[in-house]
Formats: C-alpha cells, structure tokens, sequence
C-alpha cells in the first residue's frame, strides 16, 4: 500500500488508488476530522492511546500505514469501534 508521500510526489496515482486505499484515506480523514471537532489535542489523544504525539501526527498526515490495531485504537480513543466486514467480492 503507498503512502500519502507516495501521492503528493505523483498526483497521477489518484486515478489509480485502490478502493482500500481510498477506504484507508476516508476512515483516516473522518476520524481526523472528529477528533480536531471533539477539541481533542493530538497530545491528549496519543496519552489515551498509548501513542506519541509525533505517532499521531505521522498517522493524520498518512505518511505511515497504520496496522488495524492501531487504527482501532484511534477510533477508541475517541469513542468509536473500529468493525471490519467481509462481503463477497
């Protein structure tokens, strides 16, 4: 999977992103979004988590991919459950 570098360095690999890439991006950018609404620092959300600062910041900023795990601890951080589905493809 690329990273967000990978995008900002050749926009042409938006017209190419995989819809887990773009499942990736949109769960990243609502819980982002949540958690600057909440008035919820990124300080305060790494100390609820278990995660640095720098931790959040590099996830906000999509310059790392985070595992499920981590992804899941974010969203309990801010209350919400992270739910994986399986449908037929």
């Amino acid at each position: 999977m690329r990273t967000w570098e990978d995008f900002k360095n050749d926009p042409s690999t938006f017209t190419n992103m995989s819809k887990e890439e773009e499942t990736l991006i949109d769960t990243l950018a609502f819980l982002h979004a949540t958690r600057i609404k909440m008035k919820i620092s990124q300080v305060e959300l790494g100390q609820k988590i278990g995660l640095t600062q720098p931790q959040i910041a590099r996830l906000e900023n999509l310059d790392v991919i985070p595992t499920f795990t981590t992804l899941g601890k974010y969203a309990a951080g801010l209350g919400f459950n992270l739910k994986l589905t399986v449908v037929p493809a």
